[in-house]
């Protein structure tokens, strides 16, 4: 019996990245959050160095890499591990479409996520055929609720949840007796302070419990390793355990050079420190022009993201950044239908020239 799965919403989008590359100067894309930046060479000298790998690799994480992960946590989050508490997984797209099979939800089970979201949460109470439920309100959470998805810094619209909204999330899912999973891949491009954003495990939040709290992190933005399929989960040292178990099962291991590479890279903070300044700068331009041709930029505290509006329908919009050979997503992908999202992940050069492109469409919709 096949899957009752939606369709896949990026096929709808392929008739205006063709208008988009009809333009003249070619086509920008600034759909896709997919790093354009070179990996640093400290990173691919570790990985070029594991490559010799002939024995299957460790499910639960080289011992290394586990302890890397718990450092990373003390140092750049204020929270305190232990290798029980840790998890590598292959990027963290896998790990959210899975976790609802990997805790053993079902039909009859609800998987809740935000009003606003990656589609990858409700695609993962599909697969299992458990009941998704886009809410922000705890309140409003039913009794069937096994699993609850928060994403802070958000995709698509770089919200940020607060201490005390974490809080209130947290001590809604203890009620229900769910999991709580932030989905926190985006928490070193925070535009608005000098530190990472809060995590769920912050222990101001959790109050001294981590029972049935996860939080799933990536290095795909923060080190340019959407290639290596790099992420890692934290948390629940009881739910990692049935985490890992099934894993083991369905073979689900992060291959040993990427691990090595993963080492390198959470233990090494001047690559992110450079790369968040080019994504800043990249984001001021594109921000300013958007501003500058009629949009609102709304929430877009961190991540790598621009949630924009006009006050028109989102396709329409998309429509007219195709005109202008710009190819940008809707906001009805993830919920919204007046909002697009304007990644910040193209080169310095297509950046500006987007810029002078919506000057120049700007210019021209003035005139008619």
């Amino acid at each position: 019996m096949p899957l009752n799965l939606p369709d896949f919403p990026w096929d709808a989008l392929v008739p205006y990245a063709e208008r988009a590359r009809a333009h003249p100067r070619g086509m920008i894309d600034l759909s896709v959050g997919s790093p354009v930046d070179a990996t640093s060479a400290v990173i691919r000298e570790a990985l070029a160095a594991a490559g010799d790998a002939h024995g299957y690799p460790h499910t639960a994480g080289t011992p290394e890499l586990r302890d890397a992960i718990v450092e990373w946590f003390a140092r750049r989050r204020g929270v305190e591990l232990g290798i029980a508490n840790v998890l590598p997984t292959i990027g963290s797209k896998e790990f959210v479409a899975g976790l609802p099979l990997f805790l053993g939800l079902g039909p009859g089970d609800t998987v809740v996520h935000p009003s606003v979201a990656y589609p990858t949460y409700a695609l993962g109470a599909a697969v299992v055929g458990a009941a998704a439920l886009a809410e922000d309100d705890p309140a409003l959470w039913p009794e069937t609720t096994r699993l609850v998805w928060l994403n802070s810094p958000g995709n698509p619209d770089g919200r940020v949840l607060s201490v005390d909204e974490l809080r209130a999330a947290v001590a809604r899912a203890r009620e229900l007796d769910a999991v709580i999973a932030s989905d926190e891949c985006y928490t070193e491009l925070n535009w608005v302070g000098d530190r990472p954003t809060s995590s769920i495990l912050d222990p101001e939040v959790i109050d001294g419990s981590r029972h049935n709290i996860l939080a799933v992190c990536s290095l795909s933005k923060q080190s340019n390793l959407a290639g290596y399929r790099a992420g890692f989960v934290a948390g629940c040292s009881q739910v990692l355990g049935q985490v890992l178990g099934v894993r083991k099962h369905l073979g689900l291991m992060t291959p040993t050079p990427v691990q090595a590479a993963m080492v390198t890279a959470l233990g090494d903070e001047a690559h992110v420190d450079a790369q968040r300044e080019v994504y800043r700068a990249r984001r001021g331009v594109l921000r300013a022009a958007l501003e500058a041709s009629g949009f609102r930029i709304d929430h877009s505290e961190a991540g790598l993201y621009l949630w924009a509006t006009s006050g028109s329908s989102a396709w329409e919009t998309v429509a007219r950044f195709a005109e202008a050979g710009i190819l940008v997503v809707p906001g009805t992908f993830y919920g919204d239908d007046t909002h697009v999202r304007v990644a910040l992940t193209a080169s310095d050069e297509d950046v500006a020239d987007a810029a002078r492109r919506l000057e120049e469409l700007s210019s021209r919709f003035a005139e008619v």
